[in-house]
Formats: structure tokens, sequence, C-alpha cells
């Protein structure tokens, strides 16, 4: 960065002050501005960009570290640079422990402030390279929305973007949270289909006969509640791609009806005679061995090999742990997008404990884990004490009995919602964009959860 594109405010409640150091600063070829005050000060770092900020530690009203915290609570990449007259050991460590670059001792030497401020542009760039970097690598290291510098998810990659040219099925093979239906997503983005829609099916929430209703729909009078025809997932997918997720879990019954989709791309609705044609691209999925399931008798080993074209099989996330850290840099910046959260840093020390556990839910786990440090976590930075993933793993127990699943779901989700709303400060608004709900559904869950009296409105804070 040349000088000229430096901007630093200077802050100081006496104008010798502001205008000698201005002064000094204007003459190394800064751009310089100058406020008399904490709040005009604040008032100009909100209005526009500013590279370095000098300011005075004891003044009326807003006093320098004041305005140094909401300086760097706001933009936590300015460097601050703290004036006093009476500096001490205290004074310096809370100034560094708010953030801020370095100290100066009025009276100071002109020289000494050149030095200062030409280290602290020098820093500056490099930070900027740093993060041109970063962004290079993480497009290298991006198929979509999938992020790794693993060299077996790079080769996943290339052999996903070449599958992705043609038309024959694949099947995605990996455990739970691991990432396939995101996978499937890119290759229907990276394909000629692109255009076409998307349909995403889970074959392990729906019994036989609904999941059968699902696929291929049904004519009117079909079944007792058939009061229209309904289109199923196979039409809805027509010109695009339709993802089977957890085709392992589906029965004898719908595995012969499946294989005769994929042979003659053509089908009946549940009560139908005409045959209904379509022209669908197919990526299943599943996270059990079904070779295996094959030789056991479990899944009929015809549909297998007509499953089977391309296969494609993602690692657990334990197995690749150089990714944590672009996983968890990538759900941070979705986070703070999403929820309009502020962004947060890593700590070196946080990220080696994050990389040094094994992840059992994989990258949805990353996701959750994210995602609670990003709302509790108050200060800007995530540190090692602020990482808790065992807790996690904890077995919700009731006088000394496990609970059952829906009151250990309802329990952690009453106390989650309680410590989102807490982190929102009681602003409903925020805790339901938090949340990923609308407003009137955020008010049903509080209500469902207790959380909010039935007979009492809600707050329109």
């Amino acid at each position: 960065m040349s000088n000229e594109s430096t901007r630093i405010l200077v802050v100081d409640d006496e104008e010798i002050v502001r205008e000698s150091l201005g002064g000094w600063l204007e003459k190394d070829g800064y751009f310089v501005a100058k406020a008399p005050d904490g709040a005009s000060a604040l008032g100009m770092l909100e209005a526009e960009p500013w590279s370095i900020l000098i300011v005075d530690l004891k003044m009326p009203g807003l006093d320098g570290m004041q305005v140094l915290e909401r300086a760097k609570k706001r933009t936590p990449d300015l460097a601050v640079v703290m004036m006093t007259a009476y500096a001490t050991v205290d004074t310096a460590v809370g100034a560094m422990k708010l953030g801020a670059y370095d100290y100066l001792v009025k009276p100071f030497d002109p020289e000494e402030l050149s030095l200062m401020m030409q280290k602290i542009v020098a820093q500056q760039a490099l930070l900027r390279e740093n993060a041109v970097l970063r962004q290079a690598l993480k497009q290298e290291y991006r198929f979509r929305d999938l992020v790794s510098k693993s060299p077996a998810m790079q080769a996943i990659f290339d052999l996903a973007r070449t599958a992705a040219r043609s038309n024959s099925t694949i099947l995605v093979l990996g455990e739970s949270g691991s990432g396939k239906e995101v996978l499937a997503r890119a290759v229907h983005q990276e394909s000629p289909r692109a255009q076409g829609p998307f349909v995403a099916v889970s074959c392990a929430s729906l019994t036989e006969s609904l999941l059968e209703s699902e696929l291929f729909g049904h004519e009117r009078g079909a079944f007792t509640g058939a009061f229209a025809r309904r289109k199923g997932k196979f039409e809805a997918a027509d010109g695009g791609t339709l993802f089977l997720d957890e085709v392992g879990d589906v029965s004898s019954k719908l595995q012969l009806d499946l294989l005769r989709v994929l042979e003659d791309r053509r089908f009946h609705r549940l009560g139908g005679n005409a045959p209904v044609e379509v022209d669908v691209r197919i990526v299943a999925a599943t996270n059990r061995d079904l070779h295996k399931a094959v030789q056991e008798g479990r899944f009929r080993e015809d549909l297998y090999y007509r499953l089977n074209v391309i296969p494609i099989s993602i690692p657990p996330l334990r197995q690749r742990r150089e990714d944590v850290p672009l996983l968890v840099e990538e759900f941070l910046a979705r986070l703070s997008r999403r929820s309009g959260l502020r962004p947060k840093r890593v700590s070196a020390e946080a990220m080696e404990v994050l990389q040094a556990y094994s992840w059992p839910g994989n990258v949805r786990e990353v996701r959750n884990v994210v995602e609670r440090l990003m709302i509790m976590v108050t200060d800007d930075e995530i540190r090692p004490e602020h990482v808790q993933l065992q807790a996690a793993a904890e077995l919700p127990a009731r006088d000394g009995q496990l609970t059952t699943l829906k009151e250990a779901r309802e329990r952690f989700e009453r106390a989650y919602v309680e410590q989102v709303v807490q982190h929102c400060h009681g602003n409903m608004s925020q805790a339901a964009r938090v949340l990923g709900l609308e407003r009137s559904h955020f008010y049903r869950k509080l209500r469902a959860l207790g959380l909010l009296p039935i007979d009492r409105p809600p707050a329109t804070r």
C-alpha cells in the first residue's frame, strides 16, 4: 500500500496535538483527518473506511479505551495506536487485550511515529496479500458448495465434474453427514441439466406405500384419500436430476419398481394404466454397504449394478482433517452473511482443538458446532475454552435414566432457543432470523416449548 492510500484518523481533545501529529503524518505522504473527541471519531469511522486510528487515552466523554473497544468491534482489522502521557504496564496490557496495535508515550519523537506507521502499513499489506492468497486457494479447493484440500477429495471433485457431463447414473457412498446431497447438487449444477429441476427424496423417511406414491404419483381414487391426480418426484424431476437419498433402505418391491424405471425410463402412477415417460438423471446415495447387502440377499444385484454405474465414495472427515480449517472458515462466513452476526476469527489454539477432534458427524457436525460458536461466543475471537465438542455428545438423563428421543430433542431445543434469545438481548426478530424461522413460526415454537405464555400476545420488539 502506498502512503497516499493509507488513511489515518487522529483523535485528541488538544488541538495542538492533533495539528502537530497530523502535520508530521502528512509530510510522510499519508491522508490524515482529525477528530476532537471520541464521539466524533466513531461517527467518522462509521462513515468512511480507515487504515489506522491514533487515539488519545485520556479524553472527556468517551475515553481512548472506549473508542478502541467500539472501533475494533466495528472494524476488527483496523490498526489502533493509543497515545498517553501516563504509560503504565496496566495501560499497555489493557489496550493490547482490547486489540490495540501499540501505544505512544507523549511527548513522542516524530521519527518513532514514522517507523511505527511504516511497520503498520507493511503488516496491513501482508495481511491483504494473505487474504487474496487464501481466497485463491479456496477457489482452487472448491467444487460448487464443497471445499476440500484433501488429495482424495480433489480426485472426487475431478471425477464428479467429468461424470456431470454425462447422463449416467451416479451412486454416492459415504457416512451420514459427509455431504452426499451437497455433492449431488454440485453434479446437477455442473451438468447440461443445470437449468432443469433438482428433486431430492429421502427413501428412509417414508413407509413403502408413501414412498411409492411420493416417487411415482397417483391417480384420483387410487387409494382412500386420493381425491385428485398427483404427480410424483420422477415427473417433478423431468428434464433435471432426481436424488434418491438412502436408497439402501428401499423395500424389495420398490427395488423392482426402481429397476424398471432405470431400464425403461417409464412407469405407471398408482392406480393408472397409461405409462408416463420421463427424462431424468438419477443420483443415488447411501451410507450402507450395498455390495454386502447384495451378498446377504437384502438388495437386488441387478438394481445395484444399474445404480453403480459411476460410484463416488466420500471419505469421512476424520480421514481428511486438513479440511477442518477450510470448513470452519467457510461456515463462519456463510453464517455471518445469513444471520447478520459479526464475523468471528478462530484462534490458532482453538483451530488445533477442532482439527484434533474425530468428527463422528462429519461435515454436518462441523456446521452445527460452528453455528453454536457463532451464536454463543460474544467475543470477536473463538478461543479453546469456547470449544466444547464433547458436550454435544452427552446423553440427556432424567432421574438417572435416559430420556426418550422426543424429550431429549425438546430439552435441547428449549435450551438452545433460550440461549439464542438471550444472545440477541430479547430482540425476537433477530432471534428468529438467527434460527432461520419465520416470525410466526418462531412464536409458535416459543409457545410449544413453554417459553411464551399462551394467553399473552408476543412482544413487538
